[in-house]
């Protein structure tokens, strides 16, 4: 029985954080552990490429920093496929048959890119690859054949996008695409991860991340100077839970057997909500508890991480041999696209022959 299929992967443009961590890397491996799906870990070289064209030493150092944080979580070697996307002939290819279903009406009203353009600040010198990134997208997702797509709450327009190309593809052509379908994090806390000045995103240029990759003293010290309620100016002020980045880190983060370990004063995170509200808790202790509950998430990453380091080859190999695999895949996509468009003009006249 074939099991159904999942693709999921980043742009390597960084080191990954916390946010992606509980945003979509914690699925991966759960799903990966279930072992009910095949699955495609995409390192999306050439989509990094649509922002960072004229920066290439970024997207090339990073690839392996972004392998090796996939490893570090917990990812393995045996039990998923890594793929390097730019030699994947197939989503070069693909993008060219789905942009005809396309309007670059219906690509600039998507939510994802409106934001990224906003964001890039492109103003009109928007490169095309850039806006036409959803239509790239859809060629990842469907050249794997995927069933399940694991994204963060940001990327849900993007695949609403890659649905509606796969419903009009089959619906003009017969039915040849497979319907992707979303998988988000079970926790809402987790969907989008403020950044530790509070920041609605995290980002490198603002240091207000916390990478996969920390020390045990980098963790510390971001998380100790971490924003909070500003009115919460002493102990016994009363203080607000909602929108405060340490609150909203240890919904995402916090089990009720941290408490019992490190905070054995509270059975839960409700009670230490509820006694920060109401005042007489101060903001260096709830620091204090959502360090130690990160020093331990992080610990056995970093441990990985540091193994697989220290056998890089074992790292590269796997990444070709992933590579490899997704070529055959993905190209047999390819023949069953070409042949229902009708693009398929020497298999046909060979076969009459």
């Amino acid at each position: 029985m074939e099991k159904d299929i999942i693709l999921t992967g980043d742009r390597p443009t960084g080191n990954l954080h916390i946010g992606h961590y509980v945003g979509s890397l914690k699925s991966r491996v759960e799903m990966q552990n279930s072992g009910k799906y095949e699955m495609f870990i995409l390192i999306a070289d050439v989509q990094a490429l649509t922002d960072n064209f004229d920066n290439v030493e970024k997207v090339k150092k990073n690839i392996l920093e972004v392998a090796l944080d996939y490893l570090a979580v917990g990812l393995e070697i045996d039990k998923v496929h890594f793929v390097l996307q730019s030699y994947l002939p197939s989503i070069f290819e693909l993008p060219m048959y789905y942009a005809n279903l396309v309007t670059q009406s219906r690509l600039e009203r998507n939510p994802t890119v409106k934001n990224e353009l906003k964001s890039k600040n492109f103003g009109k010198s928007v490169p095309v690859g850039f806006v036409n990134y959803p239509i790239s997208q859809a060629a990842d997702i469907t050249a794997f054949m995927a069933k399940y797509v694991p994204v963060g709450v940001d990327q849900l327009p993007m695949i609403e996008q890659t649905r509606e190309i796969v419903q009009s593809f089959n619906r003009i052509y017969g039915e040849t695409l497979v319907m992707p379908e979303v998988i988000l994090p079970k926790n809402e806390a987790c969907y989008r991860l403020v950044g530790t000045d509070g920041n609605a995103k995290m980002s490198k240029s603002l240091d207000n991340c916390i990478y996969l990759k920390d020390s045990e003293k980098e963790i510390e010290r971001k998380v100790m100077s971490m924003y909070t309620d500003p009115n919460h100016i002493n102990v016994n002020d009363k203080g607000s839970t909602k929108n405060n980045p340490v609150f909203i880190y240890l919904e995402a983060f916090s089990k009720d057997e941290d408490f019992a370990k490190y905070c054995p004063e509270y059975k839960n995170l409700d009670e230490m909500k509820a006694h920060y509200e109401r005042g007489g808790l101060g903001d260096v202790k709830v620091k204090r508890f959502l360090n130690n509950v990160l020093q331990d998430l992080i610990r056995p990453m970093r441990e990985r991480r540091k193994h697989y380091e220290e056998n890089i080859e074992e790292v590269i190999d796997a990444l070709e041999k992933g590579t490899k695999y997704a070529i055959d895949v993905t190209n047999k996509t390819l023949q069953k696209v070409r042949k229902a468009i009708g693009v398929d003009f020497f298999d046909r006249v060979k076969k009459k022959n």
